[in-house]
Formats: structure tokens, C-alpha cells, sequence
């Protein structure tokens, strides 16, 4: 697996994952054309795009639970298939199950198990450092059906780092969450991202959060952008969603508003930037930016229509 110098970051990369002229799609129909892009060690890649474009497809194609229609993924010397970590989207069944947290932290192990029929002390023991990492130790033999969501997604959470210690993929990992959890949970990923060095792989409509945390965009529909945060949000392409016009750093995007949640529409503009797009990104990372809620990515000056 070769290495190459990544520009904006100014240091050296090396893939775990390449991801060349994929050709993703349901019963034959192809969604996406010509996909590439390379997941670097240490990456926080967040992925975009409207419902249906292949977001979750893609993932599947990367775990191997499904087949690409064209084009190959080469994975690391480093990374193998079964190494990955994952923390998928929960149906209301899967919500329901009747097992401890521990014993779900724990299955985290089972592409480790081989012909074992137990898991071993190591494991046993890394399952309560994860679930301990994550503020959920005392919740070790509480019944997962009987958890808060933002509980339960990091039993999920600490179930996919028993699977890995390289590479966790996630899909909409704060969807349904209330604000505070949602914010717990940005965190904690952030936190696994630059303290333990995983590589992140997330699915996402949030753009502020991408703002935020992310190191590099996969934006796939209509039209696919892949690079740097920084690139991302200098070019002038942007994910926008719903009906509410707002500012982000000179481009506009949108939100739904209440009443037309049913309508929700997702599209895309390319408007140009700002030149002042290093300061507010700079500013916007460690919170300086006055002109932004960091909370909403709202302009304070030019949203006050928008009291969602």
C-alpha cells in the first residue's frame, strides 16, 4: 500500500482503505458512478448526501455485506475486512433487545472468537475499559431495552471498538438523539478519533457537526466531492437541506422548518465562499466565531426568522 503527501495537511498519509471506480446500486440499478476516494490512517470522513444516494451502501460494500456492482476497494496490509468496527442505524426491534449491556459490549469480539466457544480475560476485560471509557460502566448489567437512546448508542459505540483498534464506520450515530446527547456523542467520537488515533468513517446531514470535527468530506448524489474539510467548504460546494435559507460562511443552505418536515427535500447548491473562509474556520473550530451559534450553525444576524 503505497503512501502519498496529502497537501493540506501538510504530512504524509498512508490508505487503509482505496476505494477505486465503484459502482454502487439496488437490483441492478446503479446509484453511484465512478466512486474514489481513499480512507487515510487517523481520518475523520464524513460522509454526505441526500436520502438514497448510496450512503449506507457504501458502508455495506466496505464490511462486505454487500457486493459493488464495479470497480474494487483495497484494503491495507494493516486493515483487514473483519477488523472493522462498525455502529449501524437500529430498527425498533433491535432497540428491544432483551440482553445486558455488557453481554452486547461484548459480542464486539465475536469475528475474534475463531473456534472458541467463550470469550477469553483479555476480552472481558477490554469490553469494561471501552464501556468505562464511555461513561457507561455502571450501566453493565442493565437491560439494554430499558436504556435512554443516547445510552444505548454508546453500548454500540463501545461494542465497535471491541471489534477494532483502526477503523469504526457509523451510520447517523446521533439520529433520534435529544441535543445534549447528540452533543455526548460528537464528543465521545472525537475523543476516540484524536485520543485513541481510530480512524472515523461517518455518515451524517449535519453540517455543522462536519464542520466541526470532520478532517475530509465524501459528498456522494448528483454530484460527488471528496477531500479536506478545508477544500470542501472553500469550493463553495455544500450540502444543504430543508426549506429555511440561512448563512454559513457566505454560502447559503437550509433547514426544515416544522411545518413542512413532510416536504423535507434535500438539495444541493455551489455557491462561492467567502474570502474570508481561513479565519471562520480557524475561529469556527475553537469557538471564536461571534457571528455563528456553534450549537445550530445559525447567523445570529440573519436567521432571526428561522425560532425552530
Amino acid at each position: 500500500m503505497k503512501k502519498y503527501f496529502d497537501t493540506d495537511e501538510g504530512e504524509i498519509k498512508t490508505p487503509l482503505i482505496q476505494c477505486k471506480n465503484l459502482k454502487l446500486g439496488y437490483e441492478g440499478v446503479a446509484i453511484i458512478n465512478d466512486l474514489n476516494f481513499d480512507v487515510n490512517m487517523g481520518d475523520y470522513l464524513i460522509i454526505l448526501g441526500e436520502n438514497g444516494s448510496g450512503k449506507t451502501t457504501l458502508l455495506n460494500v466496505i464490511l462486505g455485506l454487500k457486493k459493488q456492482m464495479d470497480g474494487e476497494i483495497i484494503f491495507s496490509d494493516e486493515l483487514k475486512q473483519n477488523e472493522i468496527g462498525y455502529l449501524p442505524q437500529q430498527t425498533p426491534a433491535q432497540k428491544d433487545f432483551p440482553a445486558t449491556a455488557y453481554e452486547i459490549v461484548l459480542s464486539g469480539f465475536q469475528s475474534k472468537l475463531g473456534m472458541r466457544p467463550f470469550y477469553n480475560v483479555d476480552e472481558k476485560k477490554a469490553a469494561m475499559e471501552n464501556m468505562e471509557l464511555l461513561g457507561i460502566g455502571h450501566l453493565k448489567n442493565k437491560c439494554y431495552r430499558d436504556m435512554s437512546g443516547g445510552q444505548q448508542q454508546r453500548v454500540l459505540l463501545s461494542r465497535a471498538l471491541c471489534a477494532t483498534k483502526k477503523l469504526i464506520l457509523l451510520d447517523e450515530p446521533v439520529a433520534g438523539l435529544d441535543p445534549n446527547a447528540m452533543e455526548n456523542m460528537y464528543e465521545i467520537i472525537d475523543t476516540i478519533n484524536k485520543e485513541k488515533g481510530i480512524t472515523i468513517v461517518m455518515i451524517s446531514h449535519d453540517i455543522e457537526s462536519a464542520r466541526r470535527y470532520g478532517s475530509h468530506i465524501l459528498h456522494i448524489g448528483n454530484k460527488i466531492f471528496y477531500g479536506s474539510l478545508h477544500e470542501y467548504f472553500k469550493s463553495g460546494f455544500e450540502y444543504v437541506s430543508g426549506t429555511k435559507k440561512h448563512e454559513v460562511m457566505g454560502a447559503k443552505w437550509t433547514r426544515p422548518s416544522d411545518e413542512k418536515k413532510e416536504d423535507h427535500k434535500e438539495i444541493y447548491i455551489n455557491e462561492s465562499i467567502d474570502n474570508n473562509v481561513d479565519e471562520y474556520m480557524d475561529k469556527s473550530k475553537t469557538g471564536e466565531n461571534e457571528f455563528v451559534d456553534n450549537k445550530t450553525g445559525l447567523n445570529d444576524d440573519k436567521g432571526g426568522e428561522d425560532n425552530e
